[in-house]
């Protein structure tokens, strides 16, 4: 089960879907304000949005399971999964966290929701995650880069202590020349849980999962499998 990073939408994987192996079933979350969902307003409201999507996946719980999160996407999972564990309900049997820093880093940092507009949309645009065509059409991200917005205020501005800690194993991604989730931050989500923890890197920035070369749905396909 994939969560979209700030701004994404569900089709940021429709690609697994054939990427991943024959015994892996992708679903992918869709959250308020993109795509088909487009005329509800963003999610302002952490606990809140941890109870619907809980709810809405209620039926897909039945069998073994797994988050893969993207940026922001990653903190939604991992909250996810928390509230599974409190709830004393199925868990996921692995948490994959991709492109985010833990959150006592997040919190130490600069916060991009605070720059002024041009230069948070030229953060935005630095990250990656835009093709060519929709970067450059305005229109299309004055559309955009408000829901962006709306996710990095959700997240930066949100609290996430280490305890409880998950009792799911956890697997941090990251691309090594990622500025805005350097890798050797990601070794810090080892307190946050109380299994196993491992690091993998691969090439390219905060969007490595998108750059040629990297079969990332192979390899979370192989961790899931046990391969």
């Amino acid at each position: 089960m994939c969560f979209p990073h700030a701004g994404g939408g569900a089709n940021a994987y429709a690609h697994w879907a054939r990427a991943l192996p024959e015994a892996v079933e992708l679903a992918t979350v869709q959250l308020p304000g993109r795509q088909n969902r487009i005329g509800e307003a963003p999610a302002t409201d952490v606990g809140r949005l941890v109870q619907e999507i809980i709810a809405d996946l209620r039926p897909a719980l039945s069998g073994p399971f797994s988050f893969f999160g993207h940026s922001c996407g990653s903190l939604l999972a991992f909250e996810v999964a928390r509230a599974l564990q409190r709830l004393g309900g199925p868990r996921p049997a692995r948490l994959f966290l991709s492109a985010q820093s833990t959150p006592d880093v997040i919190w130490a940092g600069p916060k991009l929701h605070e720059l002024p507009e041009q230069e948070f949309h030229a953060a935005v645009l630095s990250l990656g995650g835009f093709d060519g065509e929709v970067s450059a059409d305005q229109e299309v991200m004055d559309e955009l880069v408000p829901v962006v917005l709306a996710d990095f205020q959700l997240w930066e501005r949100h609290r996430i202590a280490r305890v409880p800690a998950l009792d799911c194993p956890v697997t941090a991604l990251v691309g090594a020349s990622d500025w805005r989730a350097p890798q050797e931050t990601m070794a810090g989500w080892s307190a946050y849980t109380s299994a196993p923890f491992t690091t993998q890197v691969f090439p390219g920035g905060h969007f490595y999962l998108t750059e040629e070369g990297n079969d990332v749905p192979g390899f979370v396909g192989r961790a899931l499998l046990g391969a």
